[in-house]
C-alpha cells in the first residue's frame, strides 16, 4: 500500500514543492507529517472497511481518524484508492457507532482490549467508552467533506442511516441528562479529570435548557460543567450537513426536520446561555456552562475549541468571535503559555507550560494573516524537538521535552495548516 499511495500522490508533491520553494523546512516536514499517516496508521481491513490507530495507542478514535485523514480529501478526486480509504473509515466508523453509540475509541477486533475495564459488560471492540459529542459529530463531517469535495455518496448506506438516527436520539436525550440519560462513566483509582462524579453522572447541570451535555472533553478529560460550548457549537454545524444530506441524498424529509430542529434549538442556547461578561475583553464565549449560571473560561487546545469555531464552520456572532479570540491567545486563557521556544494554547491534559501543535496548527487556519500563517508554521517546524514530527504537547522552553514521539492527529493539523496556506481549502 505505502508504495502505490506514495507514487498516486506525486504529482501533487511535486505541485506543492514547486510553490513551496522558498521554504523548503515546510515542504519537507510536510512530506513527513503526510506520509507517515498512510504509511503507519491505517489498515485496509478484509470488509472494505479502514481501521486507522490514533499513533502510539492502539486503538481508534472516531474524533482523531477523521482529523488524520482529512488532508487526503484534497486527492481523492483524482485517486481511486484514496477514495475507497476515505468511504472505507466512514463505514468503520459508523459500523462502531452502531456498536456502541457512547464510545469514543475502538479496537480493530472484538478482542475485549482497553485502557481500563471501567464497565464489567462493555463490549470487547470498546477500547474506551467516554461520551464525548464531538465523537458523533468527526464521522458526519467526514461524510459531507467526501460529498461535497469528491462527490461521491456511497458512504450514505443503511449503517450511516441508521447511525445518524441513533446520534440525533443520544442527542436529544443527553439535552435532558439529569432526567433522562442512562449512562455514567467510572474509573477507579485514576486522576479525577479521568471519571465522573456523583457515582459518574458528572457534575449537575440545568436540563431542558437546549445545550447537548457531554461527559468528557476532545482531550479525554473529564468536564468541570456538563455543557462543553465548542462541542455543541460543532453539533450545530454537523447538523446542518445532516439536514443537507437527509434532504438531497436520502430524500428523508423526517430526517431532515429533525435535524433542522435540533440544530436551531442548540444553536439558539449557545447564543443565549453559551457566553459571559468580562471585565478586560467584554461579553466572550465560555468554554464550559451547567446551565444555572456558572462559567468555566479557558480553551483547550485539542479540537473542536473555541479558537476552531471559524474552521468549523459555526456561525458566531463575529464581534464577540474576536473578543474571545483576543481572551484565548492571552494569559487571561489558564491553558495559554508564552516561553522562550514558543508561545500558544495547551491542555489540563499535559503538564503546565507545555504548549499543543495541533492549537498552533488551528490558530494559524484560522488566522487571516498571511505573515502570521508563516510565523507559526515556523515555529511548528522548529519545535519538533529534533524529531521532525508534531507531538502531543512541548515545553514553551524546550521543545526536546515533549509527550507523545507519534501522534498522528498533530501531523495532520501541520499538514492542513500547510496546505492552507498554499490555497487548498475544503469546500464545507
Amino acid at each position: 500500500m505505502k508504495k502505490t499511495l506514495l507514487k498516486s500522490m506525486e504529482r501533487f508533491l511535486a505541485e506543492l514543492k514547486e510553490k513551496a520553494a522558498a521554504h523548503p523546512q515546510w515542504m519537507e516536514q510536510f512530506y513527513t507529517c503526510y506520509a507517515n499517516t498512510l504509511d503507519t496508521t491505517v489498515k485496509k481491513m478484509e470488509d472494505g472497511t479502514v481501521h486507522v490507530i490514533t499513533g502510539d495507542i492502539p486503538a481508534m478514535w472516531l474524533r482523531d481518524s477523521t482529523a488524520q485523514l482529512r488532508p487526503y480529501v484534497f486527492l481523492a478526486k483524482e485517486d481511486a484508492e484514496i477514495k475507497e480509504l476515505l468511504i472505507g473509515l466512514v463505514k468503520r466508523q459508523f459500523f462502531y457507532l452502531c456498536t456502541d453509540i457512547y464510545a469514543n475509541a475502538f479496537n480493530e477486533a472484538p478482542n475485549g482490549a482497553c485502557w481500563e475495564k471501567d464497565d464489567p459488560d462493555q463490549s470487547p471492540w470498546v477500547w474506551e467508552r467516554k461520551f464525548e459529542i464531538d465523537s458523533l459529530c468527526y464521522p458526519i463531517q467526514l461524510a459531507y467533506l467526501l460529498w461535497k469535495n469528491v462527490g461521491c455518496t456511497e458512504q450514505f448506506d443503511a449503517n450511516f442511516q441508521k447511525g445518524v438516527r441513533e446520534i440525533l436520539r443520544v442527542f436529544c436525550t443527553e439535552q435532558h441528562h439529569e432526567e433522562q440519560s442512562s449512562y455514567r462513566f467510572m474509573r477507579s483509582n485514576s486522576y479525577a479529570t479521568d471519571t465522573l462524579s456523583r457515582d459518574g453522572k458528572g457534575a449537575l447541570v440545568r436540563s431542558g435548557c437546549g445545550l447537548i451535555w457531554s461527559g468528557f472533553r476532545p482531550s479525554d478529560d473529564a468536564c468541570r460543567y456538563g455543557y462543553l460550548i465548542p462541542s455543541n457549537m460543532f453539533a450545530v454545524v454537523v447538523l446542518g450537513y445532516l439536514e443537507e444530506i437527509a434532504a438531497e441524498i436520502l430524500e428523508d424529509e423526517g430526517l431532515r426536520q429533525e435535524a433542522r430542529a435540533l440544530k436551531e434549538e442548540v444553536y439558539q442556547a449557545i447564543e443565549a446561555i453559551g457566553k459571559t461578561k468580562t471585565e478586560e475583553f467584554g461579553e466572550i464565549y465560555a468554554y464550559e456552562t451547567d446551565g444555572y449560571g456558572m462559567y468555566n473560561l479557558m480553551d483547550d487546545a485539542n479540537v473542536p475549541s473555541l479558537l476552531s469555531m471559524s474552521y468549523l464552520g459555526y456561525p458566531a456572532d463575529q464581534e464577540i468571535a474576536d473578543r474571545t479570540r483576543k481572551f484565548l491567545l492571552s494569559e487571561a486563557n489558564p491553558y495559554y503559555f508564552e516561553g522562550s521556544a514558543a508561545a500558544g494554547i495547551g491542555s489540563g491534559h499535559t503538564p503546565s507550560g507545555y504548549i499543543w501543535h495541533i492549537a498552533l496548527a488551528m490558530q494559524g487556519l484560522t488566522e487571516t494573516d498571511q505573515k502570521e500563517k508563516e510565523k507559526l508554521l515556523d515555529m511548528l517546524t522548529q519545535t519538533t524537538g529534533g524529531k521532525g514530527m508534531m507531538h502531543e504537547g512541548f515545553c514553551k522552553d524546550d521543545p526536546t521535552r515533549y509527550t507523545r514521539e507519534w501522534f498522528s492527529w498533530a501531523n495532520a493539523m501541520y499538514a492542513e495548516l500547510f496546505l492552507d496556506y498554499f490555497g487548498y481549502r475544503l469546500r464545507v
